[in-house]
């Protein structure tokens, strides 16, 4: 007896088809909203940071928060906990959802993903030399990979507000590339923002590693167990003076794509569908309360600070464009195609919203930055730069789809 529903007699390549799409539709709406709830929380954080309260959010973040197991003691602060151990589930679904655009997305084939790829790479070059122009060999250069990473949540969000009129291949471009910007922000942060390296650390992470294969040869597919050697890789990288969080980029990366015959899903899909709504209105809201409340009073825009924020806020607003919209110019003159739907215009869409560089901005400012006024300086032009490619990715959206529409009624 056949128990498929009419119409349903699928291929397994159009089932996967199908659950690439339906998969990618679900980010594409929690990207969107949580856009919308990360805007907010920064402007609370702006809010908080210059009022008469001040103090109170400075000294919240600093409180110490104690983990105690037994006769073992490790404080640190709510920023800390934040920060490194918070955010490393941030890069764990960033891990899941680079493994499952490489095996069936966007980043599956070679000629959907030399485009994206290029452009990324242009996106990452143009804004680092632009940082450096102005701040040259000194220590503010330690900054320059500030401004080459995009915000998914308020790219997406943008093209949310533009409605159904952009193409859909506009949005597949745009998160292709900006889960690109974070493999090579993920690369940049293990490369250059890691010092005093201790093998011994890396040995424990390896062993958390070799636990969690373990764990999988053996079936074991609750998500629980896998608590304890996620643990340990974090705690490993801790040690090797690697910034823990990539712990979660490295089991992102490890999670199965292949479903067994009792799931109905593969565990990256399952694994990443359960996390990403947390991730989205949770921990980068949280991220985003506790590291954006800059102190405009606090911010001393002159023995070079000045350069710094000028220099983040330009690489953002207008190397981040010049890098996606020249590289994707040279890959097409070189021979690689647009995808159907995707005009010059809506290139230069992608290449505005690029420059939207919350998050992992802010995120790797804090890695570059010792020194508290550079630091402020950073998360400014950081501010400053998304805020001024937002409105222009805004202005040139609602044009664009204006147009789109027109086209569609003729």
């Amino acid at each position: 007896m056949n128990d498929q529903l009419p119409g349903r007699d699928l291929s397994k390549p159009q089932l996967l088809v199908e659950r690439a799409l339906a998969t990618l539709q679900q980010f594409l709406h929690v990207e969107a909203i949580s856009g919308i709830v990360l805007l907010t929380a920064a402007a609370a954080a702006l809010l908080w940071a210059n009022s008469p309260f001040a103090h109170a959010y400075h000294d919240i973040w600093h409180l110490q928060v104690p983990l105690r197991l037994g006769a073992f003691a490790f404080d640190r602060s709510l920023h800390f906990w934040i920060n490194d151990a918070l955010m490393t589930v941030f890069f764990l679904v960033v891990g899941m959802e680079i493994r499952r655009e490489i095996h069936e997305g966007a980043l599956s084939e070679f000629d959907q993903a030399i485009l994206p790829v290029l452009a990324a790479v242009g996106g990452v070059v143009v804004p680092a030399l632009i940082y450096l122009s102005f701040n040259g060999v000194t220590e503010r250069s330690q900054g320059w990979a500030i401004p080459t990473a995009t915000d998914i949540a308020f790219a997406v969000g943008v093209l949310a507000l533009l409605g159904r009129s952009v193409p859909a291949n506009i949005r597949v471009f745009l998160l292709a590339l900006a889960i690109i910007d974070d493999i090579i922000a993920v690369l940049i942060i293990a490369l250059f923002y890691s010092s005093g390296l201790d093998p011994a650390g890396f040995a424990v992470a390896a062993l958390g590693v070799v636990i969690a294969l373990g764990f999988q040869l053996i079936g074991l597919g609750s998500g629980y167990a896998y608590v304890v050697p996620a643990f340990i890789v974090w705690a490993g990288f801790l040690m090797a003076g690697v910034h823990p969080t990539l712990a979660g980029v490295v089991l992102g990366l490890m999670t199965p794509v292949r479903s067994s015959s009792s799931e109905i899903a593969p565990p990256v899909v399952r694994v990443a569908t359960a996390l990403h709504p947390w991730v989205a209105y949770a921990i980068m809201p949280v991220f985003a309360l506790a590291n954006a409340g800059v102190s405009f009073k606090g911010i001393e825009l002159s023995g070079g600070t000045q350069l710094v924020t000028l220099g983040v806020a330009l690489a953002l607003c207008a190397g981040k464009p010049v890098g996606v919209i020249g590289a994707t110019w040279l890959a097409v003159r070189a021979g690689c195609r647009l995808a159907p739907g995707v005009t010059w215009s809506g290139v230069c869409l992608i290449g505005l919203l690029a420059g939207i560089g919350f998050t992992m901005s802010i995120f790797i400012a804090m890695l570059a930055f010792a020194d508290g006024g550079l630091l402020d300086a950073a998360k400014f032009g950081v501010l400053l730069g998304s805020l001024i490619s937002m409105t222009l990715g805004l202005g040139w959206g609602a044009e664009y789809a204006h147009r789109q529409r027109e086209q569609g009624a003729n």
